[in-house]
């Protein structure tokens, strides 16, 4: 018999006598294998895995409906989740010894409410209308981050706050995540190994020796540098650090740098030094010397795509009459704000400071005299 113990099925055979009414006790066949084989099986699956998801899907189900205030009964959850009035019945005790849920039940309305506030049940997650929102958003926005050391916990971090939603929600996420995109606009491709050199040396303390070229040189030059802060804008990567050489914190574009290493010099960041109070006067990431209180003023047309929009954390705007507006912001340098007003064309005016405008008319006056002929130009409708 045990000779086929590994391929045999678990099987109760009577093995009869030649009398009828008398039978042998029945022969018990056991599949070894298969059991052996359902053993290891359990064995690799993790026990959270094991316990079923519907019933904890049920109870989240459960809270949702008592929290809204209705006061419902159990029969009334049992025709809503279509189940049986006794499980119902067990699931709120489950609630309660388990999870710690204040469920009480009303005999004047006849039904159950919480007799504490409850914001979420401990044992499942859910979430508001606005919170799935932000997690649509969240879950589309972590894709700008790709080719980056962020891109992967990020997304496994989403995954989480989503695994434990029911079915519902999951269902209405999947389905919602379709209808929202970004396209950022020329995004850079990140050099993953340097980026991860440069975050590592930044959290060890540790100097960092590069190769650095300034915008439209050709000539690299070495610099040794303390990391301070690392910083995406415009969908550009940048680093804020002291240059040893300079004597002063400059701002590096990760895409210029190469051959990056870590040194054995070690350093302490100031505790003074704050990123967000560092880069409060430049209109990007360019910090200068000077004092600059920049005065735009916008047609009608650009005010319409500006309004609403926050440019800068110094700026302030004022509507002006035929729905055109100005806007006024501080600023440190300029070269950077220069090529924004640029950009908006005709539909942008400098008002000040001199010093702006100085550098507007030139540029216009270099740009005509690649562009000789005159033509009409018409503003676009959108």
């Amino acid at each position: 018999m045990m000779k086929n113990l590994q391929s045999a099925s678990l099987r109760v055979t009577p093995s009869l006598s030649s009398n009828p009414l008398k039978t042998k006790k029945p022969t018990i066949r056991l599949n070894v294998g298969r059991a052996e084989n359902a053993l290891r099986e359990r064995a690799r699956t993790k026990p959270s895995e094991r316990v079923r998801r519907a019933p904890l899907e049920r109870m989240g189900k459960i809270h949702r409906i008592i929290a809204e205030g209705n006061y419902p009964n159990a029969r009334q959850l049992a025709r809503e989740l279509e189940i049986g009035y006794k499980t119902i019945l067990r699931d709120i005790e489950y609630m309660r010894d388990h999870y710690s849920q204040p469920i009480a039940y009303d005999c004047t309305r006849g039904g159950y409410y919480y007799s504490q506030p409850v914001h979420d049940f401990a044992g499942f997650t859910t979430m508001t209308e606005t919170e799935m929102s932000a997690i649509m958003v969240a879950h589309k926005a972590v894709a700008q981050y790709q080719d980056t050391p962020f891109h992967r916990p990020l997304k496994v971090a989403c995954e989480k706050l989503t695994r434990h939603l029911d079915s519902k929600d999951r269902s209405l996420l999947e389905h919602s995540t379709e209808a929202v995109s970004f396209r950022p606009l020329a995004p850079e491709d990140t050099d993953v190994a340097l980026f991860k050199t440069c975050t590592a040396a930044l959290r060890a303390g540790e100097v960092l020796k590069f190769c650095y070229r300034k915008p439209g040189g050709k000539t690299r030059h070495t610099r040794l540098v303390h990391p301070y802060h690392v910083t995406c804008s415009d969908n550009r990567w940048y680093l804020l650090g002291y240059d040893e050489e300079r004597h002063d914190i400059r701002t590096f574009a990760l895409a210029r740098m190469s051959s990056m290493q870590t040194t054995d010099k070690r350093f302490t960041p100031p505790d003074d030094f704050d990123p967000a109070k560092y880069l409060s006067d430049s209109f990007t990431v360019m910090s200068g010397t000077g004092d600059y209180e920049v005065v735009i003023d916008f047609d009608a047309w650009a005010t319409d795509q500006l309004r609403g929009r926050k440019w800068h954390a110094t700026q302030t705007v004022t509507e002006l009459a035929d729905g055109a507006s100005r806007m006024t912001m501080h600023l440190s340098a300029l070269e950077e704000v220069e090529r924004w007003i640029l950009s908006w064309g005709t539909h942008a005016t400098v008002i000040g400071p001199a010093a702006l405008t100085e550098r507007i008319s030139t540029t216009i006056s270099h740009l005509s005299s690649r562009y000789p002929n005159k033509t009409a130009i018409t503003k676009p409708e959108a």
